[in-house]
């Protein structure tokens, strides 16, 4: 206590100088309306940048939670943007004469709508990854369909995704006929062109002519008869030289594919187990 009364007595004049100071400014600034105002104004200014310094370190070091806040409703605003412009394409869309045709030819059909995620075009073995599965009802040897025509067949499904070979892949073959005839062969892709394929195997008396179309046979259990698959662009003969090799133009844009339909067949188990049956029988004469 002694050395707090001595700190005292030996800054007393200090001390006694400021009270001093404090009383006069406070007697000067607050008798004076000219000194009081610039006191005031002063005041205000001093206040104004110490907040303004304030809430910008505040800004600051609130930074990073600002931007990811930030991020977050970019993307949820991106993603809105995206459904918009999609769902406004879809309604402008109007659906060609083809789109038309195939609708109305699978109208009877059980139909499992997809989106493609995944696309090859340029591999000598394309394939299609879609977004449904075997959770979907989604199972190979299923076929698939898009607003050109026939797109493939459902080759793999994992739970939540399927695995479609494409008619740009070699190992696809597609029992196809002439439209409003009924000879039919094996529409198969040669790896050159994948906006065309070759339709074989068709007899060298059939009367053919450029831009016929060709569709789907239905002599299958993944396809019902008639789907639009092309058109045809030229006519050759096969290697043997004794049938037709048409070139078919596909009615189905693999580079810009989007959405696609997956076809349940209502038959295919029936029209399987009969094929099976007969297979087994023909081992047993064997």
């Amino acid at each position: 206590m002694q050395q707090i009364f001595d700190l005292l007595r030996q800054w007393s004049h200090v001390l006694l100088f400021v009270v001093l100071e404090v009383v006069s400014g406070l007697l000067l600034f607050h008798f004076n309306h000219y000194q009081g105002s610039v006191y005031l104004t002063a005041a205000n200014g001093l206040a104004a940048e110490v907040g303004g310094c304030y809430t910008g370190a505040e800004s600051f070091f609130r930074l990073r939670e600002n931007n990811d806040s930030l991020t977050q409703q970019n993307v949820r605003l991106m993603k809105e943007n995206e459904a918009l412009r999609q769902s406004l394409a879809e309604y402008a869309h109007k659906p060609s004469f083809t789109e038309s045709t195939v609708k109305a030819k699978l109208a009877a059909f059980k139909q499992i709508p997809a989106v493609v995620v995944s696309n090859s075009v340029n591999s000598s073995h394309n394939y299609i990854v879609i977004n449904r599965g075997s959770a979907d009802g989604v199972k190979p040897e299923m076929g698939v369909v898009g607003g050109g025509g026939v797109v493939g067949i459902v080759y793999l499904t994992s739970r939540h995704h399927a695995l479609v070979m494409p008619l740009i892949n070699p190992k696809s073959s597609v029992s196809c006929r002439i439209r409003g005839m009924e000879y039919f062969g094996r529409l198969q892709w040669d790896g050159k062109d994948i906006r065309s394929a070759r339709l074989d195997d068709i007899p060298r008396y059939a009367k053919l002519h450029e831009g016929m179309v060709i569709e789907t046979s239905g002599y299958s259990s993944v396809f019902p008869p008639g789907i639009f698959v092309g058109r045809v662009t030229s006519i050759g003969n096969t290697k043997d030289g004794q049938s037709y090799s048409l070139g078919v133009k596909f009615g189905t844009d693999f580079a810009a594919l989007r959405n696609v339909s997956i076809l349940t067949t209502p038959y295919k188990a029936e029209i399987d187990t009969l094929l099976l049956h007969a297979a087994e029988g023909e081992t047993d004469k064997e």
